[in-house]
């Protein structure tokens, strides 16, 4: 649709009252000339027809041609609602092809809209004023001449052509000659041979002929079609009529069958095909856990995954408290953290010298006369430790026992193991432990009852040291209690723990080798109960320091009841362990801790008990279900998986460690942890200088997990208490990540700066449902008490399931690659084998004879020869004469 407009920006051809007559009574407000009609048209339709109002026409553009079989579809399509529809006859007895519209912005004749029914009047309006006037002479003129001449008729004039249809003709692109059609086949055992292409002349006359091809002429039998249906849909409403409520009683009586009709009912056919109806569809529910569980609380189920949007603080770790000492942190650093077991609120940390090996040796003197110590720090007094422990050097990592919370096992940095007793201090340290288990800090009545008492901490001197000769030649860097249900024999075999407690400590150093120890008294010691009451009555005179006598056989003089080396798998040289993890372990048991002041089970008297005899080991019964395997981690970086139970040679009779089963370096530097996750005994976590590792026990592939090498160095790791998926680890830089395996693999979820220096240790633990805290450790010696949020306290809804699916694929992708490499090592020997039989058969061949190479030569020669004067034919350089052919 396009608009005529006039020379000179059209503005009104002539005022409007001239061209259109008025009515009868000459009023042109309420009537209309015969060849217009007024319109409304709706945005729509002048959206159709491109004529918006003050848009596409304005008061000074108000003309626009409507093609009139434009005005007709649009009537066909939409009938009655069209705006044409009024005028429907005009419009299909209008002669032209287009039918003018006009914009009636002053609503001249009652509309905004009008349309021109006649093409007189149309032309009329289209005219320009000049030419109007023009008109008006020429009228004038022929009116004066009217009487003299009378007018011609004009008479068409034949059309001239100026060339311009030659230049079309010579544009387009005409067909010259009937286009040619080729078919080209092969023999169909020639189908798959190599193809050799040649050049023929046109003037030999190849000739293609045409044929009908079958396949253009077969009649079409089914011809593939969609259909869309939809169901049929109804919507409806109802009311519900009220009723008058009304008490009312139903009686009724059980309908009981006898003998025979119960016996045809359990034998009819329709009892049996319902039940292998349903049987299928009840499995397929069991196996896919559809039924509901009766035993689920709705409620708690219902509120388990709302987040919580209060703010920043449910979200993040924040500061709850910090434990440092002027005299006792100062220039030394944290290498050890422990919780107490049943006193809440009281934790303990190891405090070693911030010296390099050289300053060690050149303050030597100074160090001998500033022993070493543990503190014990409690919330209710952040500045005064609440009992310290003393020990003979630097104590690089401690434990206490899982039977007798009283009972503290350290490794020391000489390689000497210590024992402590401070069943005499329990008292000091209950008396101020309330208060921690709610929201805030106690600085009231408990602060007021901490000053009355004593304000020295007292020293604990330590109850028996191994002897330096017995015990590692490193530094001890990790120390575990074996668990009560098991003790080992001094072959590493698992006897039944007839005693019920626990009483054996592993520990491993750098001397490549790892120790286990006994705290009962060994068989060549053994003395009568008078002996040693006799003795005990004696040394009562000689103890100055108040030592209990907890372990004074085992004073200077304990030896390693067993020693497990660690040879390397290619049989050069030996393994330098750091950390180890069992898997019957009581390490990460703060989940299982007795409350405080609950009864415990009867302290041992570990001088009564005795060490079993090769004979009595033999009568014990052996445990089948305790592992002896366990993991290492190395000074270098290496996974080791080993067995701690010594092998037989079979030829001298000796007992040897055997050689690890499999080794993995996945770290770069030093494993500084190796801990199982308190949820899976099999899943452990390993972490090394620049990344950190998740592995599954009995799954030798390779780790389940490998994070990517961060920027700053990572110095310990610690699992979740609560939460399967969710594990801490320690940067050197101060900052602590915090991992969620069901949010994110890739990076940590969280990210907190904790403090300037590095991180040393990680310690969680679990004050009550609503309060968990976390310790964390830095080189400046201050320890730093975090409050963990309920996002990172509170597991989700089948979160252990889930992880454990994760771990689950983890297997299988592993077991994929495996296999996978598998293949393609078998597909590359193949090929190795296949190259070397084709080397084989060609220097089998036999060699050929110089008579037959020359006619095999000749040969190629006659070939290329035939070739050469066939083309030279084809292009026409070689005459076809006789004498040529015969040459």
């Amino acid at each position: 649709m396009s608009a005529k407009k006039p020379k000179n920006a059209v503005s009104k051809a002539k005022d409007k009252k001239n061209d259109f007559p008025s009515t009868e009574d000459g009023s042109a407000e309420t009537g209309h000339p015969d060849h217009i009609f007024p319109l409304v048209l709706t945005s729509a339709t002048q959206e159709l027809f491109g004529c918006r109002a003050d848009e596409d026409v304005t008061g000074d553009d108000p003309y626009r041609l409507l093609k009139k079989e434009d005005i007709v579809q649009d009537m066909k399509t939409r009938a009655a609602v069209s705006d044409f529809s009024p005028i429907k006859q005009a419009v299909l007895d209008y002669p032209g092809d287009e039918i003018l519209l006009v914009f009636d912005r002053d609503f001249t004749y009652g509309q905004s809209f009008y349309l021109v029914l006649t093409v007189e009047a149309k032309e009329n309006m289209l005219r320009s004023p000049g030419e109007v006037e023009e008109e008006e002479e020429e009228e004038e003129e022929d009116d004066e001449l009217s009487e003299i001449t009378m007018q011609k008729t004009p008479e068409p004039q034949a059309w001239v052509s100026l060339g311009s249809e030659r230049e079309i003709e010579e544009e387009s692109v005409m067909d010259t000659r009937p286009r040619l059609r080729y078919k080209i086949s092969r023999v169909r055992r020639e189908m798959g041979a190599p193809v050799r292409f040649s050049d023929y002349s046109a003037a030999e006359g190849i000739e293609c002929s045409s044929y009908q091809d079958s396949s253009f002429s077969i009649r079409r039998m089914e011809k593939p079609c969609g259909v869309q249906a939809i169901p049929s849909t109804s919507s409806s409403s109802t009311q519900t009529v009220w009723k008058n409520m009304r008490n009312m009683c139903t009686q009724y009586e059980p309908r009981e069958m006898n003998e025979g009709e119960k016996k045809d009912v359990l034998q009819s056919e329709n009892l049996e095909m319902f039940l292998n109806s349903v049987i299928p569809r009840v499995e397929l529910a069991i196996q896919q856990n559809m039924i509901m569980d009766v035993f689920e609380d709705d409620w708690r189920a219902l509120g388990e995954d709302v987040p919580v949007f209060s703010g920043t603080e449910h979200t993040h770790l924040r500061v709850y408290q910090s434990f440092t000492n002027l005299n006792y942190s100062k220039n030394k650093t944290i290498s050890s953290i422990s919780w107490h077991p049943t006193i809440s609120g009281v934790i303990a940390v190891a405090m070693r010298e911030r010296l390099s090996f050289e300053e060690r040796i050149d303050n030597s003197t100074k160090l001998l006369l500033n022993p070493a110590l543990i503190l014990f720090w409690n919330f209710s007094d952040p500045i005064n430790p609440q009992l310290m422990l003393e020990c003979p050097d630097d104590v690089l990592c401690f434990q206490f026992s899982p039977t007798d919370p009283n009972i503290i096992a350290g490794g020391c940095m000489n390689g000497q193991v210590v024992l402590w007793d401070i069943s005499a201090h329990v008292e000091r340290l209950q008396g101020t432990h309330a208060g921690v288990g709610g929201n805030n800090l106690l600085h009231g009545n408990k602060l007021l009852q901490f000053e009355d008492t004593e304000t020295d901490s007292p020293v604990v001197r330590y109850c028996a040291v191994s002897g330096v000769e017995n015990g590692h030649r490193a530094p001890i860097t990790d120390l575990q209690w074996l668990p009560d249900t098991f003790e080992v024999s001094r072959t590493g075999v698992p006897l039944e723990n007839k005693s019920q407690k626990s009483v054996q400590i592993v520990t491993c150093a750098p001397d490549c080798c790892v120790m286990f120890w006994d705290l009962r008294t060994p068989p060549v010691v053994a003395q009568s109960l008078m002996e040693r009451k006799q003795k005990t009555e004696e040394q009562i005179l000689d103890n100055p320091y108040g030592v209990p006598s907890t372990f004074k056989h085992l004073d200077l003089t304990w030896k390693p009841l067993l020693r497990v080396t660690l040879p390397k798998v290619d049989g050069r040289g030996e393994y330098s362990p750091l950390k180890f993890s069992l898997r019957e372990s009581t390490f990460s048991s703060s989940a299982e801790k007795l409350p405080a002041g609950a009864e415990r089970l009867e302290v041992p008297q570990y001088s009564q008990l005795q060490v079993p005899s090769a004979k009595q080991s033999k009568q014990s019964k052996q445990l089948e279900d305790i592992s002896t395997k366990f993991y290492v981690g190395t000074e270098d970086g290496e996974i080791v998986y080993t067995d701690w139970r010594l092998e037989k040679d079979n030829d001298s009779g000796r007992l040897f460690s055997p050689k690890p089963t499999h080794c993995f370096r996945v770290h770069d530097g030093l494993v500084n942890t190796a801990l199982r996750s308190p949820f899976f005994k099999d899943i452990i976590l390993t972490v090394g200088v620049w990344n950190f590792a998740i592995w599954k026990e009995g799954v030798m592939n390779g780790p389940l997990m490998l994070s990517p090498c961060s920027q700053k160095n990572s110095t310990v790791g610690f699992w979740s208490p609560t939460r399967p998926a969710v594990f801490f680890i320690g940067k050197e830089d101060g900052n602590l990540e915090v991992w969620d395996l069901l949010e994110k693999t890739h990076e940590p979820s969280q990210t907190h700066n904790i403090t300037t220096a590095p991180i040393t240790c990680i310690r969680p633990w679990v004050i009550s449902p609503k309060q968990q805290l976390l310790a964390v450790s830095d080189h400046m010696g201050t320890l730093h008490i975090l409050e963990v949020p309920w996002r990172l306290r509170h597991p989700s809804s089948n979160e252990k399931l889930n992880v454990s699916m994760y771990f689950d694929k983890e297997v299988e992708r592993l077991i994929y690659f495996e296999k996978k490499r598998e293949v393609r090592v078998r597909e590359k020997r193949e090929v190795d084998a296949e190259e070397q039989r084709r080397k084989k058969e060609v220097g089998a061949v036999s060699v050929k004879t110089v008579e037959e190479l020359e006619q095999e030569e000749l040969k190629e020669w006659e070939e290329y020869c035939k070739l050469e004067k066939f083309i030279l034919k084809k292009m026409r350089l070689l005459s076809e004469s006789p004498d040529t052919e015969e040459s």
